[in-house]
């Protein structure tokens, strides 16, 4: 496996935590997805989504529904961040 180098503004990549938080996983996992998805783009079809490719889309989806009903809606300002990464915080 190769590792690689990648720079993004400040917002993008605390975005990238807060989602890859919501989603129980990495930044490196989102973007080796997202990589894989692109080498993959017209192999698969709807049949073939994974399973984790679809839990991201409709995560993606709501998100983007949360911003368009409440635009001042802020994870950071609603959850610490010692909060955010405790995965084993009672639900």
């Amino acid at each position: 496996m190769r590792n690689i180098t990648v720079s993004v503004d400040d917002e993008t990549y605390r975005q990238a935590r807060v989602l890859a938080a919501e989603m129980d996983t990495s930044v490196s996992a989102l973007v080796r997805d997202y990589l894989r998805s692109l080498s993959d783009s017209g192999l698969e079809t709807e049949q073939q989504e994974s399973a984790s490719e679809r839990r991201m889309r409709g995560l993606l989806e709501a998100r983007e529904q949360i911003r368009r009903n409440s635009p001042s809606f802020r994870v950071a300002d609603n959850v610490s961040r010692e909060e955010l990464y405790d995965r084993n915080a009672p639900d």
